[in-house]
């Protein structure tokens, strides 16, 4: 600031700026004058279908004391020397600091959230409170200044040094005032009228619940929380565990305040021997066999404990040499002369401190020092500590088996529900009870309802009668069958019969009205090959297709020794979708291969070369409310993130639009790359040139109305896909015709939400078809659940569907009626599906797409076009186009 001219020295300084905005671009000025959209208000109630009660895993909260006042004081935590301490230390601060200055505190009890937030129940003595806090350090098995592991006391006086004094760590801690919430704001809310205290007020008791766990020792991942309790473990395989624990928070609906309870599951390491949880993670049988590298990576901060003084202390690293030639300098104790000697960490844990050690000597040593000071243990004293989360991300038969060991039957989950609730003793929670704030013990009951199944129509006019949202094509025709011709197989998998197969295929689908040619040519992959690298066996495959077809084939069918985890199906559909235009199949299958089996490939087969398995009765007969007499567009819109262990893979957007009004069942897909974990999607509009490259990009046909189903989005998002990603789709559409003014209503559907519904008494899940949009949806919102699907394993988990914008006008009934149609338009299944088809179109073309690039070889600056996002820096790799004969197919069924 100093190196201005003088001249403006008498104006005043700007004012501050406020950290939460953004400095305004002229432009963006002009955009701002639109006034913002709301979500608009329920609109009445669904009345179609048949009655059905229900109960839900929402628990009644009721408030007595309204009056009172939370106060939120923010947490300033730092050492004696003013550094700022990290996560994790603040709650045994907070707790010393509650017990060593209880008056001065005026006795009050804390809600604390673990970090930076701190609430009381009225305010306490002074506006600033600066305390300093001595807290006895059980964790550090911290080293004596000179270097040495452990304690130099003679061996065999260890049982003294168990009792040593701990390491006490002196802390200053700084609680200033930041708001004031009245309580009354929750039972506001209740009434429907929501004030900007809501949502923090409801957080406040959310804190108090998740310290009550806190306080029972619980691990705690956001809403969750998991008791040290080795019957809730599972063994997933790889050293990693699943830990069955359960969620709860706090929610405002239409019948009042409840507290919403569910079974949760986390992953956490095997706890026990540093040694056994390697020999898992690598799946070696031999301690011999273990890569180091691996190990450095996959224990690096993780917490141990070491024996024999039971320290607790988190890795560092590994020492590079085995524990037998890690030498440190050992101090004499009582020598004045102050002698010291080289010694192996082996050497001192033997011969100084008398402690056996059997299989140490050969393998690195631990170091839980720093990285320049390092402490040193031998391995076999260390010990992983329990409920340490897993972070990275799953295998295919991690994921599978985590899937299969935590399903619970409706009763089941009921029971352990019930169980939890009386087991966690809210009523003892002293701060709940200094609200007034009490919890039921019984599940709350709601209304169903359970909407007709939609016909269905297959080939020659039949109909297709569903029974509890399942459907055959036994003895029928497709609607629309394709042709198979011009095609070859290809085959990656020796196992496979591939003769039998397209004798078998050829016969089914004639049955199925579709005409199967014979192959030009099969294609065995040379056995040489199987050991290469994936892309250069499929270039090799290529090769021979190209050297021995007489022309571009239409179509492959692409035989896989794997059915989930291949590494060939990315390069291959690569290879085949952007590069040549070719549609292809892949399959992994079973030794006896039967007529179910090959009617599920034909239907993908039929569906991606531009057929139809069966459509809606409501379809072919125009009949559907509002949408049968308009040009209607429904698009689905998804975003898929790189899996929680993977940083900084780019997100992928996918965007489907139906095709062909006023058919609902066919679609298209345009998939973008964006910056890793942003949720809202960045690319619907962008205009280059006088091109929109952007993912709404709509055929010849301009239709009038556009319903767009969003998938994914939490609530504190809502206003953005409204007001954001809204605005960019409009403007897509004035890019294309600035005429163009078509109606939108904007749906988000929403499946990680924990609200369950159970029919009382009854061991089996809730129809399909059934719809609840009362008592646990919002108070003011337009949402609904639904179960389209029927829950064969398991218990159902419904999708709440959250209508934010409606200009078309659809009543509740009609807007449930679509929602359950489009469960059944799903051409790859001949089952209902759990959420509208549009999405799970969306989710199927962001991952196959995904596959094309393995983002985990990418380098940082890998980009093709270094296009910037709204991040700034950071390029994103763009994902291959794909080719313009396949791009409007639908290649991800």
């Amino acid at each position: 600031m100093d190196s201005h001219n003088g001249e403006a020295d008498d104006l005043p300084p700007p004012p501050p700026l406020n950290a939460c905005i953004e400095p305004l671009k002229s432009e963006e000025t002009k955009k701002l004058l639109k006034p913002k959209r709301a979500l608009i208000p329920r609109k009445g109630f669904g009345k179609k279908g048949q009655q059905i009660r229900l109960v839900t895993n929402h628990f009644k909260v009721s408030l007595k004391n309204t009056d009172e006042f939370f106060y939120h004081y923010y947490v300033n935590l730092k050492y004696e020397d003013d550094t700022p301490v990290g996560k994790g230390a603040g709650r045994s601060v907070i707790e010393k600091l509650q017990q060593t200055y209880a008056t001065e505190l005026a006795n009050k009890d804390f809600a604390y959230d673990g970090e930076k937030s701190l609430f009381t129940i009225g305010a306490l003595p002074q506006n600033i409170n600066e305390f300093t806090v001595v807290v006895e350090d059980v964790s550090t098995g911290k080293t004596p200044a000179n270097g040495s592991p452990g304690n130099d006391s003679p061996p065999g006086s260890d049982r003294k040094r168990v009792r040593r004094p701990y390491n006490t760590k002196t802390y200053k801690v700084e609680l200033s005032f930041a708001a004031k919430i009245p309580m009354n704001a929750i039972a506001h809310a209740l009434k429907g009228q929501e004030s900007e205290h809501t949502q923090e007020a409801i957080r406040v008791i959310d804190i108090i619940l998740r310290q009550h766990s806190a306080n029972q020792g619980c691990l705690l991942v956001r809403q969750s929380f998991f008791h040290n309790n080795p019957s809730n473990f599972v063994e997933l395989g790889g050293g990693v565990m699943g830990c069955r624990g359960f969620h709860s928070s706090f929610r405002a609906t239409q019948s009042g305040l409840s507290l919403n309870i569910d079974v949760s599951t986390t992953m956490i390491v095997q706890p026990g021997p540093v040694i056994n949880f390697l020999l898992a993670n690598q799946k070696v049988d031999n301690p011999n066999k273990i890569d180091w590298q691996k190990a450095k990576r996959s224990l690096k901060n993780l917490r141990i404990k070491i024996t024999p003084t039971n320290a607790v202390n988190k890795i560092v690293g590994l020492s590079d040499r085995p524990c037998r030639e890690t030498m440190f300098t050992l101090k004499r104790r009582n020598d004045d002369n102050g002698d010291s000697e080289e010694i192996s960490v082996y050497d001192h844990f033997v011969k100084n401190r008398g402690i056996e050690l059997k299989y140490s000597a050969d393998f690195p040593c631990i170091n839980v020092g720093k990285q320049k000071r390092p402490s040193y243990f031998p391995i076999e004293l260390c010990t992983l500590v329990s409920l340490q989360r897993y972070t990275k991300s799953l295998t295919t038969l991690q994921r599978s088996s985590l899937v299969e060991k935590s399903r619970q039957k409706p009763q089941e989950r009921m029971s352990v529900l019930s169980d939890v609730l009386k087991r966690s003793n809210y009523d003892s929670e002293p701060m709940l009870k200094a609200c007034g704030i009490s919890i039921a013990k019984s599940f709350t009951e709601v209304d169903g309802r359970v909407l007709q199944a939609p016909k269905l129509k297959a080939g020659n006019g039949e109909d297709i009668f569903t029974r509890n949202g399942r459907w055959n094509f036994n003895n029928k025709r497709l609607i629309k069958a394709s042709s198979v011709d011009k095609w070859a197989v290809v085959n990656f998998s020796a196992r496979c019969n591939v003769r039998d197969l397209v004798r078998d295929l050829i016969k089914c689908g004639g049955m199925k009205g579709i005409n199967v040619e014979p192959p030009f040519d099969a294609f065995e992959e040379n056995p040489s090959m199987r050991r290469a690298p994936a892309v250069r066996r499929v270039e090799e495959m290529f090769e021979q297709v190209k050297t021995k077809l007489p022309g571009a084939p239409k179509f492959l069918l692409c035989i896989l020794a794997e059915r989930k985890n291949s590494d060939i199906y990315g390069p291959w559909k690569k290879k085949c979708l952007a590069e040549f235009g070719i549609v292809t199949q892949c399959v992994a299958p079973p030794p006896r291969v039967n007529d179910q089996y090959l009617t599920n490939v034909l239907l993908k087969i039929n569906a991606k070369l531009g057929g139809l398995n069966s459509i809606l009765q409501v379809e072919s007969s125009p009949a559907m409310p509002l949408i049968s007499k308009v040009p209607t567009m429904i698009l689905g819109m998804d975003v898929s993130h790189g899996s929680p262990g993977q940083s900084g893979v780019p997100s992928i957007a996918a965007v489907v639009s139906s095709r062909e009004w006023p058919l609902i069942s066919k679609y298209r897909a345009s998939v973008r790359s964006q910056s890793a974990k942003m949720e809202m999607i960045d690319s619907l509009f962008k205009p280059q040139g006088t091109d929109d490259n952007g993912l709404i990009r709509s055929g010849k046909r301009k239709p009038d109305q556009i319903i767009i189903f969003r998938d994914g989005v939490s609530e504190s998002q809502f206003s953005q896909v409204l007001n954001i990603e809204l605005d960019q789709i409009i403007e897509a559409c004035k890019f294309l015709d600035e005429k163009w003014d078509p109606k939108f209503t904007l749906i988000v559907a929403q499946k990680n939400h924990h609200t369950k519904f159970f029919i009382p008494g009854a061991p089996d899940n809730v129809p399909p078809g059934t719809v609840v949009d009362n008592k646990v949806c919002h108070p003011r919102n337009y949402d609904f659940y639904m179960c389209s699907h029927a829950g064969m394993i398991g218990t159902t988990r419904p999708t709440h569907y959250h209508i934010l914008h409606d200009e078309i006008g659809f009543n509740p009934d009609d807007l449930q009626e679509l929602v359950h149609s489009l469960s059944y338009v799903y051409q790859r299944s001949t089952t209902a599906i759990s959420v509208v088809a549009p999405i799970c179109y969306a989710h199927l073309a962001a991952a196959q797409v995904g596959q094309f690039i393995k983002f985990d070889e990418m380098s940082e600056t890998s980009s093709s076009h270094g296009e910037h996002t709204s991040a700034g820096s950071v390029p994103v790799q763009e994902l291959p186009r794909l080719h313009d004969k396949v791009r409007s197919s639908m290649f991800f069924c």
